[in-house]
């Protein structure tokens, strides 16, 4: 067994470390957020991570989470998963590169680094492979081994997790991809090789690519269909019975996570640098996707103006603040600009959510509440944006004076939907 460092304990790196720990690794769980490393010893603030999946790795001392970079030295592997987020538009590889550097200083001839962290094609073999060389004096493929491998956590899925889905896996020469191939087969069911880090870069953004541009034509689809008088819930349900050439996708109020919202702009930004042209098609997903917060709201408005109020006044109760159901996850989530725009509009927000801990930027915007019945009937809107399963749906519709459900989960009267 190895030495192994992650580098970045987020939805990513958590549960790598967690699982190469588990089958024997010695790891080193780095991360430069000292008070992040300070909650682990105390419990795990991921939901795919539970609490005693945890404890068993830091008991048994296979796993150590340091905020301290002389820690990651003597590794036989490292993985970065930092974030890689836009700043301005732009692909931000600043974490990448801390990280890189960091792991620089410590590499010794033999050792494999893996870039786990979604980016755009290129950036193994054009960015991270000189960062290393420089910060270490070694020759990437003649002294280390270094490839990329996309992660592919799925928050909150029981079914795919880290150990089931299948693992792709790249080098920048064979000796890389068998040395990596070789460490995620003891961690995963399958590994998938392909021939270049460029093409498992690649693969990573089509998958991503892939469902924002498909959300965001159900997106606009469901806008359309509204306007028609037509339930476009159903027709998607008719349209899904086809068991061939159709994969169904559906309306929400949308999207958030790291994936959809960033990781598309990193392909459309590499081919405008790269080649000149525009990715018309990521593109025009961006601005559909990123506009359904403004249509729910404008749905909320003209709710409350059918129903003889004003929506500057009333008191506005938005349900789920994750993006994802029955996740704590709240990267880039819609609801975060709905409830910015319905205050704008002088709405009073308020909001619940049983998975999402406490919030500077959320917690700024909205009063949290429990999604009791006197709550829930005190509401002149109440805004279903996450289908926790911690929801009361018929308590919901119940209680409720009118409910804008943006993912089809309840029925009555009083409920429209997206």
């Amino acid at each position: 067994m190895s030495t192994v460092v992650v580098a970045g304990l987020g939805y990513v790196g958590l549960p790598l470390a967690v699982r190469a720990a588990e089958v024997g690794h010695t790891v080193i769980g780095y991360d430069t957020d000292a008070d992040r490393v300070k909650t682990l010893q105390t419990g795990s603030y991921i939901e795919d991570v539970p609490a005693e999946q945890l404890a068993a790795v830091l008991a048994a001392g296979t796993l150590r989470p340091s905020s301290e970079a002389r820690s990651c030295a003597g590794f036989d592997v490292a993985v970065i998963a930092v974030p890689t987020p836009l700043r301005d538009g732009l692909p931000d590889l600043s974490h990448v590169e801390q990280a890189t550097r960091t792991m620089a200083r410590y590499l010794r001839p033999g050792a494999t680094v893996i870039v786990e962290s979604t980016t755009y094609p290129g950036t193994t073999q054009e960015r991270v492979l000189p960062w290393l060389e420089d910060g270490s004096g070694l020759v990437g493929g003649a002294d280390f081994h270094l490839g990329f491998s996309p992660e592919r956590i799925d928050p909150g899925n029981g079914r795919w997790t880290l150990v089931t889905t299948p693992k792709i896996v790249s080098g920048i020469d064979e000796a890389s991809l068998e040395a990596i191939r070789g460490f995620y087969a003891g961690l995963v069911e399958t590994t998938v090789p392909v021939a270049s880090p460029a093409e498992a870069e690649l693969a990573k953004i089509i998958e991503n690519t892939f469902r924002h541009v498909n959300i965001a034509l159900i997106n606009e689809l469901a806008m359309f269909a509204r306007d028609l008088d037509i339930d476009v819930w159903a027709a998607i349900d008719a349209a899904a019975t086809k068991p061939f050439g159709f994969m169904p996708f559906r309306p929400g109020p949308g999207v958030g996570g790291h994936c959809l919202p960033i990781d598309p702009c990193y392909l459309s930004w590499r081919v405008e640098r790269a080649l000149g042209q525009c990715f018309r098609f990521v593109e025009l997903a961006n601005d559909i996707n990123s506009h359904m917060p403004d249509y729910v709201a404008r749905r909320v408005m003209l709710a409350l103006n059918d129903r003889g109020r004003p929506v500057s006044g009333s008191r506005v109760l938005l349900l789920g603040l994750a993006y994802k159901k029955n996740t704590g996850d709240a990267r880039e989530s819609p609801a975060v600009r709905v409830a910015t725009l319905l205050r704008r509009m002088g709405a009073d927000v308020v909001a619940a959510d049983p998975h999402v801990a406490a919030s500077g930027l959320i917690d700024s915007l909205v009063e949290r509440v429990e999604p009791t019945p006197d709550e829930v009937g005190a509401a002149d809107a109440v805004v279903l944006l996450t289908d926790h399963d911690a929801f009361d749906g018929a308590e919901i519709t119940r209680s409720a004076r009118f409910v804008l459900d943006c993912r089809r989960v309840l029925t009555g009267p009083n409920v429209e939907t997206l």
